[in-house]
């Protein structure tokens, strides 16, 4: 493990975002855990990635199944403007173009989740430690494990999908690397968002329900509009949501 944060950290040296902290752990609670300490102590730059987790969170706290071999990374962004959704769909595009998966079949289910054909193979979580500074959380699967069949839909891993064209550490450090340049996309508004993620966008122009605080709409999704909201077409309205749930009617 020690060689292995030498080589990571080498490795990201020469980049504009080489980090302060590196530690990469066989298990911890929670990598945004571990990053929220770190920032306590007044550090910029973190990165930190553990091969499991025993308290992994997504969205709403829902429980991240966190077993053991796959990459469960976190780091610190800070922004120049104030946050808003937009940022984890600059996080979840900026992981879609990594090298790495350059032959990777990849959608993007609104806001925060990576799916391919066969499934779900990772997510985003971002918690904001205040209005222009985040921890920026992905859980990503390698491989298959039978708790993965467990869950609420239907979840694949990176190694069913496609072959990786480089190792777990430059595939480390390309995830970083891909969060901190969503920070700069996001910096500067996020210029043509809403063209770049409905090229990738799951459900697109299919009927969808879409949970919120007020019920369910069904409709077609349409893709997002600029600002990041969910557009439904339901007959003759439009509807533009900001939180809540996609998902496909079969």
């Amino acid at each position: 493990m020690i060689s292995d944060t030498a080589t990571l950290t080498a490795h990201l040296e020469s980049s504009a975002y080489a980090p302060d902290v590196v530690l990469l752990k066989q298990t911890t609670t929670s990598t945004n855990d571990d990053v929220k300490m770190f920032a306590k102590q007044g550090f910029q730059r973190i990165l930190v990635c553990s091969e499991s987790q025993t308290q992994g969170r997504g969205q709403h706290h829902r429980t991240w199944v966190s077993p053991a071999g796959n990459i469960y990374l976190s780091t610190l962004v800070n922004t120049t403007r104030p946050l808003d959704g937009r940022l984890a769909l600059e996080v979840a595009l900026n992981v879609r173009h990594m090298p790495c998966l350059e032959n990777f079949d990849i959608t993007i289910k609104w806001p925060n989740d990576l799916y391919s054909s066969k499934g779900k193979w990772g997510g985003i979580l971002v918690e904001p430690l205040s209005k222009t500074q985040a921890i920026v959380g992905i859980g990503i699967n390698l491989f298959s494990h039978q708790t993965l069949q467990n869950l609420d839909q239907e979840a694949t891993a990176l190694t069913q999908i496609g072959h990786l064209a480089c190792s777990r550490l430059e595939l480390i450090a390309e995830i970083y690397l891909a969060i901190q340049n969503a920070g700069q996309w996001f910096n500067h508004h996020s210029q043509n968002l809403a063209h770049r993620f409905n090229q990738s966008a799951l459900f697109k122009d299919q009927d969808v329900s879409f949970e919120h605080q007020h019920g369910v709409q069904r409709g077609i999704f349409l893709g997002i509009q600029h600002d990041g909201a969910v557009i439904i077409q339901a007959k003759d309205q439009t509807h533009y949501f900001y939180q809540g749930r996609l998902r496909p009617i079969v």
